[in-house]
């Protein structure tokens, strides 16, 4: 049962602020709301640039961190946590990373992606608990991702992430959060009131996506999963992804699309194994252990350093 007894510190979060731009919309039409709603998003890629000299350093950390066989971690509540599932659940196809290696943790468990679970928020021991039953440990990065930065659930579990030696990133949407004080690294997007008051799904949401593509996508470059700006290790499991795959690999190559095929069908949809067989003339079983021999980085074979 709900209570409103209990008084929960947001007066002065620029999240909850009301602008008074947008006070009138209820009357407005269609087509100026959504040019109001588009001029507002337009703020925040520039407050995503503003907080780059905040950015960089947690990614550099986290990439160290995931070189070393380290995990990537995203916590959060409600939309937050939402968004971290949504971007974790991304990386198995796209780089053909285990599950494991990055994934999210939400506030009231599975059922609060589809569903709200009434308090989970709102525990920090809980937050410190979903550290413990994850096993983390020194080599793994946990980001805390809340709008307000002060979220109990998240600010307990990158409290308990930085006890068990983990990197602790904190991603909030308001400066001078409670949740930059405990991590490691504060990352404080600051995009201002949402076009409707308090509703963080909108600015905040997007900031917070764009800030975890860069997370996801830089940490997987850094460990080789491209090849330039191609997706050389990605899940063929579909029709599409299989004619990326050989576009890839024609790409790369030079091979004509009958010899990227075969050489696709050898390496069991692997783009890299494919790339180095038909590269070094060697079958699939070969250019496996070329690949191990650099850590399954592409570059070097393609550069003859391997």
């Amino acid at each position: 049962m709900s209570t409103f007894n209990s008084k929960v510190a947001l007066k002065g979060l620029t999240t909850e602020a009301v602008d008074q731009r947008f006070a009138d919309i209820d009357r407005m039409p269609v087509a100026q709301l959504a040019a109001l709603m588009n001029e507002a998003d337009s703020a925040v890629p520039t407050a995503v640039q503003a907080a780059l000299p905040q950015i960089v350093p947690a990614l550099e950390a986290a990439s160290t961190r995931m070189q070393s066989g380290g995990r990537l971690l995203y916590v959060g509540a409600g939309t937050p946590g939402r968004i971290g599932v949504l971007d974790a659940a991304e990386c198995p196809p796209t780089f053909s990373s285990p599950p494991e290696q990055v994934f999210a943790v939400m506030a009231g468990g599975p059922a609060a992606v589809v569903g709200a679970v009434e308090g989970a928020e709102d525990d920090a021991i809980a937050g410190a608990a979903a550290m413990d039953a994850a096993h983390v440990g020194p080599v793994d990065t946990v980001i805390g991702i809340t709008s307000s930065g002060r979220t109990p659930f998240v600010v307990g579990a990158v409290r308990r992430a930085r006890e068990l030696g983990a990197l602790g990133i904190g991603l909030s949407c308001n400066p001078g959060s409670e949740l930059s004080v405990v991590a490691e690294h504060g990352i404080e997007v600051v995009v201002g009131p949402e076009f409707i008051s308090g509703s963080t799904r909108l600015k905040s949401g997007t900031a917070q996506k764009l800030v975890l593509n860069m997370f996801s996508t830089i940490v997987m470059v850094r460990l080789g999963k491209t090849y330039g700006n191609l997706m050389v290790d990605v899940r063929a499991s579909n029709g599409k992804l299989r004619e990326r795959a050989v576009t890839i690999v024609r790409t790369i190559t030079g091979a004509d699309r009958e010899k990227a095929v075969s050489a696709l069908t050898q390496a069991d949809g692997e783009v890299k194994v494919a790339v180095v067989a038909i590269r070094r003339g060697v079958d699939a079983a070969a250019a496996r252990s070329i690949l191990e021999s650099t850590n399954g980085r592409l570059r070097p074979i393609m550069e003859g350093r391997a």
